[in-house]
């Protein structure tokens, strides 16, 4: 539509309103660049662009209200002839705008016809008539709503057969909260019979409009109709002149009086530079709205997040705690090994018992039977339920984020979410959270205990098998460990039987039996200690890979929650900055240009 009218304002401003002017339009520029980064609607971001555009047109005139109120009769008896169509049914079914030049008329977009007029006011001025706001046709009351927030002053028309009705009362609202200035018409006043008639509904309208606009808006009751019919004179009614009757009756001159004088440039350009401001208002107003919605919804997010990573930790320092209470029951199995093997030597190694003590094989025999006993079986046990431990507990951490995830994939979006295009927040936001979500409920419902499990033993298996020197094969981790406490006992037997042979006096027995007790205590702490070693190191290992996996779960949500909100903190940071440069721009535009006194 710039195209179409002529870019004048600037020219009529003082320097003071230009600097204004100029820093109003770097200001609408920077709502829209961070209505941009924000994926805001298309519709906010058209606002603002149409409104900078505004700045360079004309004083902009919107009439708007229901059909049949009259507002193309108005407009006509402006004009003072029946210029544009007029009816009982919606004979507007687009926007027109009159601008000054020779009578014609040409269509630009959609839904708008620019219609010429050679009447002096409009060359400062432009009109716009629109199609009726009681969505009788819904096009034209959408045509109607999306034009307002362009206009520099807003002239509702309501009929005084049915004035401020429901529908009026909702438009006007939202006239309101664009911050426009509005001036209420109460056409057709002819119908009423006695002048009580007349101040009873002005009272009505006065009332009704100062209690919803929140200020006392200027009233004018006027008949379009009869105004119009005295300007064209005596052509009806039979020739006979009532001309000056009718204009008297219609007390239209107010009202034009107020257009063409009162109306005056200081006023428009006043109205001209407040509008923008109002409108940048309005729309940073609703988007920091929609932005404290989203806020608290990654607050949410990033709660859940906080949450998922502190029971991480917790679960790594649950799992590493009651690892050493699981592991304990292991080692006291090889304590109590060495404590029946000390007491072993201790009923062997005696002077009725060297005949048996020279045959190293039964030896050997006695104290795999006694003391070491059913050692590897029981270990193989504890193991085993150490294994099974660590496999449920993460897969019951699993269910945990899976459940935790689920939970945030139902939250409620925000309801301009549905509005956005694909790619938008909450298209991300619902993507991410649905892939994680199938990945980890596929994880969990595909979750094979026992191949984890399986995974873990043959880890022990081979770690402590290298020790032990036993080929890893068919062999299970029982064999692996009878195969190292075997050796123990052989090694401390087999040394003891071997050293008895040369014995040439009794007293060397209590320091044999020292020895021995002394070579199979090495034994065991060796054994401990690579039994602790390998075991420790395979469980924190897989500890780390069951954290990391978690973790990785979690990341891409973690990182794109935590970025969005990083980006909106600064994008309220610049619109919070906006907000109060249009408000100081206000302040300058009603010290610069006050409002003038009627």
């Amino acid at each position: 539509m710039a195209a179409t009218m002529q870019a004048a304002i600037p020219t009529v401003l003082t320097e003071d309103q230009a600097q204004i002017w100029r820093d109003e339009r770097r200001a609408l520029e920077r709502l829209l660049t961070v209505l941009a980064g924000w994926d805001a609607s298309p519709d906010d971001i058209k606002v603002v662009q149409q409104t900078l555009a505004q700045l360079d047109e004309l004083f902009l005139l919107v009439i708007a209200g229901e059909f049949n109120s009259g507002k193309s009769a108005l407009i006509n008896a402006l004009l003072g002839e029946r210029y544009l169509a007029e009816g009982v049914t919606p004979t507007t079914a687009e926007i027109n705008i009159l601008r000054y030049g020779e009578k014609g008329q040409q269509r630009t977009e959609r839904g708008i016809r620019i219609v010429s007029y050679p009447a002096p006011f409009l060359q400062e001025i432009n009109l716009v008539d629109t199609p009726g706001t009681n969505a009788v046709l819904r096009e034209h009351e959408e045509i109607t709503r999306e034009f307002v927030p362009r206009s520099d002053l807003v002239l509702f028309v309501t009929s005084a057969d049915r004035p401020f009705t429901e529908s009026e009362r909702a438009f006007l609202s939202a006239i309101k909260d664009w911050g426009k200035k509005i001036v209420l018409i109460i056409n057709k006043i002819d119908i009423f019979e006695t002048a009580e008639e007349q101040e009873q509904a002005i009272t009505f309208v006065t009332d009704n409009a100062r209690r919803l606009l929140g200020v006392a808006p200027e009233v004018f009751p006027l008949s379009a109709r009869l105004a119009l019919r005295g300007k064209l004179g005596a052509r009806t009614n039979g020739g006979a002149d009532h001309s000056e009757l009718w204009w008297q009756a219609s007390q239209f001159q107010p009202f034009e009086q107020y257009i063409l004088e009162t109306l005056n440039q200081q006023s428009r350009v006043r109205l001209k530079l407040l509008n923008p401001l109002g409108v940048g208002t309005r729309v940073a107003d609703d988007t920091l709205g929609r932005m404290n919605e989203r806020q608290a919804l990654l607050r949410d997010d990033l709660q859940t997040i906080s949450s998922v990573e502190h029971h991480l930790d917790l679960y790594k320092q649950d799992m590493g705690d009651e690892f050493q209470q699981r592991y304990a029951k292991i080692d006291n199995a090889i304590l109590q090994m060495r404590l029946r093997g000390e007491e072993f030597f201790d009923q062997q190694i005696r002077l009725r018992n060297i005949p048996s003590l020279l045959n190293s094989q039964r030896l050997a025999e006695d104290f795999e039977r006694e003391v070491v006993a059913d050692t590897p079986d029981v270990i193989e046990k504890q193991v085993q339920e150490l294994i099974d431990w660590m496999v449920d507990r993460e897969l019951r951490e699993w269910r945990v984020i899976a459940k935790e995830l689920n939970r945030r994939q139902r939250t409620e979006f925000l309801e301009s979410a549905a509005q956005e295009a694909a790619g938008g927040f909450e298209y991300n936001r619902r993507e991410l959270l649905e892939s994680i979500g199938r990945e980890t409920a596929d994880l969990v419902a595909n979750y094979d205990s026992q191949t984890e499990s399986r995974n873990l033993v043959e880890g022990i298996q081979d770690a402590l098998a290298q020790t032990a020197l036993v080929e890893v094969g068919a062999v299970g981790l029982g064999v692996v460990l009878h195969a190292l406490l075997a050796s123990a006992a052989a090694d401390a037997t087999g040394i003891l039987a071997a050293s008895l042979l040369g014995v040439l006096g009794f007293a060397i027995l209590p320091y044999k039996k020292s020895q021995a007790k002394h070579d199979l205590r090495e034994k065991t702490d060796e054994l401990r200690k690579r039994l602790t070693t390998n075991l420790t190191d395979i469980f924190h290992d897989q500890l780390d890979r069951s954290v990391s996996r978690l973790q990785d779960a979690i990341n891409p949500y973690s990182r794109f929650i935590r970025g969005e909100n990083d980006r909106l903190v600064a994008m309220q940071a610049s619109l919070n900055e906006i907000v109060k440069n249009l408000e100081e721009l206000r302040n300058r535009v009603e010290a610069a240009v006050p409002e003038p006194s009627r």
